[in-house]
C-alpha cells in the first residue's frame, strides 16, 4: 500500500511543460557499429540527435608522405591498405594515375583483366556492406549468406594472385600475372550463381517490415546537399544523380561494356541499400561481358624497374565501391613522386553524416552511419 509522502513530486498534468537538458554521448571509437576507429560525438535531447561531430584521426598513417618516399612501383603495395575491402580498385586507381602521368599504353588484355578484378572486388565489397549493415540492424541471416558468396570471390582472387585480402595484383602498365586456365570457367559459374543469391537477399530484406521501418525515410540526403558535400558513389546515386565515372569518364575498357547505373528516389537509407544491391547485378553483367570478350595478347607494357616519368603532373580518378577515388601526382623526373594527394570517397561522404543524422533517434544513427559504408583507412590518411 502506497503511503503519501510530503517529498513526493506532484503528478504531471497535460498542462505542465517539461524542460529537457542536452547531454553528450560518445559513440566509439570502439563501438561495434562504427566499423573501425571512428568516434561520433552525439549531442542528445533525450533520444533525439541534435548534433553529430565525427572525430577522426585514430588510424592516421601519413600514407601520402609514404608515397613521396617510395618509388612508383614500391607504393603499389601501400594502395592495398587504403581500402583493404576493395584492394583491387585501390591498385587500379594508382595505376591509371601513373600511366596517365607517363603516357603508358596498357595492353588490351590487361585492361580487361583489370575490369574483371575491379568488378569482382566491387561485388565482394558490397557483400561486406550488406553483411555488416544487416547485422547492425539485427538481421543475422544475411550476414552469413553474404560472407558465403564473398568467400567464392576471394577463392578466385587467391587462384589468380595467391592473396585473399590485400592483393597487390595490378602493376604500372598492366597486371602482375595472367589468370590461370580455370579462372574464366569458374568466374562464369560464380556469376550465374550470384544472381539468384542477390534475389534471395532481397526476399529477406527489401520489403521486410522491420527492415523498412529502420531504413525507409530515415537519414534523408537530398541531392543538392549531397553535391555540396562532395558525396560520391552509392550515397550520391541513392540521392537520385546518375553519375558514375565508369560511364561518364570511362577508363580502362569500361566504354566497351553495357551496364546500367542504378539510382534512388528519396536519398534515404533504404535507397542507399537498394543501389548497392542492384550494383552487384550490374557488376556481374560487366564481368560476364569481359570474360566473353577477353582478348589474347600481353598483360603488361614494358616499364623499367627504375621508372622515371617525365616532369609534370597528372590527375586520374576511378569509380571505387565507396565512390570516387582519385590521385593527383606531381613528378620532378625522379624515381619517386614529388607530391601525392589522394581523394577517397569515405572521407568526403562522412562529412554529410551530421546533416543526415540530425533530428533522428540514437538507434537510427546505426542505420544511417552503416548506409554510408565508410572504411577508416580511407578517412585517416
Amino acid at each position: 500500500m502506497m503511503v503519501d509522502s510530503p517529498d513526493r513530486p506532484e503528478p504531471l498534468t497535460g498542462d505542465r511543460n517539461l524542460e529537457t537538458e542536452e547531454f553528450v554521448v560518445n559513440m566509439g571509437p570502439q563501438h561495434p557499429s562504427t566499423h573501425g576507429v571512428c568516434r561520433l560525438i552525439l549531442t542528445m535531447d533525450g533520444e533525439v540527435i541534435k548534433k553529430v561531430v565525427p572525430d577522426i584521426g585514430f588510424l592516421h598513417r601519413s600514407i601520402e608522405k609514404i608515397a613521396e618516399n617510395r618509388t612508383y612501383h614500391q607504393f603499389m603495395i601501400y594502395t592495398d591498405r587504403i581500402d583493404y575491402v576493395s584492394s583491387m580498385n585501390a591498385n587500379h586507381a594508382w595505376c591509371v594515375a601513373v600511366e596517365k602521368l607517363a603516357g603508358i599504353e596498357v595492353p588490351e588484355r590487361a585492361e580487361y583483366l583489370r575490369v574483371i578484378m575491379a568488378e569482382l572486388n566491387r561485388i565482394a565489397s558490397h557483400l561486406v556492406f550488406l553483411a555488416s549493415f544487416a547485422i547492425d540492424l539485427g538481421a543475422v541471416t544475411p550476414f552469413l549468406y553474404a560472407f558465403r558468396e564473398r568467400e567464392r570471390i576471394v577463392d578466385l582472387f587467391e587462384m589468380t594472385c595467391g592473396q585473399r585480402l590485400t592483393y597487390n595484383y595490378m602493376r604500372i602498365g598492366g597486371v602482375s600475372k595472367d589468370v590461370p586456365k580455370d579462372f574464366v570457367s569458374e568466374t562464369k559459374k560464380f556469376c550465374s550463381y550470384l544472381y539468384p543469391r542477390v534475389d534471395e537477399y532481397e526476399a529477406i530484406l527489401t520489403e521486410n517490415p522491420i527492415f523498412l521501418g529502420r531504413t525507409k525515410g530515415i537519414g534523408l540526403l537530398d541531392l543538392p546537399t549531397a553535391i555540396n558535400y562532395s558525396v560520391s558513389g552509392p550515397p550520391l546515386r541513392g540521392s537520385g544523380l546518375k553519375w558514375d565515372i565508369r560511364k561518364d569518364e570511362p577508363y580502362s575498357a569500361y566504354e566497351k561494356f553495357d551496364f546500367d547505373i542504378p539510382t534512388g528516389e528519396n536519398g534515404d537509407t533504404w535507397d542507399r541499400y537498394k543501389v548497392r544491391i542492384e550494383e552487384m547485378r550490374q557488376s556481374a553483367r560487366i564481368v560476364e561481358q569481359a570474360l566473353e570478350g577477353l582478348p589474347e595478347g600481353g598483360i603488361k607494357a614494358k616499364v623499367p624497374a627504375r621508372f622515371r616519368p617525365p616532369q609534370g603532373e597528372a590527375f586520374a580518378r576511378i569509380e571505387a565501391p565507396r565512390g570516387e577515388m582519385a590521385y593527383f601526382i606531381v613528378s620532378d623526373g625522379s624515381t619517386k613522386p614529388y607530391r601525392v594527394k589522394i581523394r577517397t570517397a569515405s572521407f568526403c561522404n562522412l562529412q554529410a553524416l551530421p546533416v543526415m543524422a540530425r533530428g533522428w533517434k540514437i538507434a537510427d544513427i546505426v542505420a544511417i552511419f552503416g548506409s554510408l559504408d565508410i572504411i577508416l583507412p580511407e578517412v585517416d590518411r
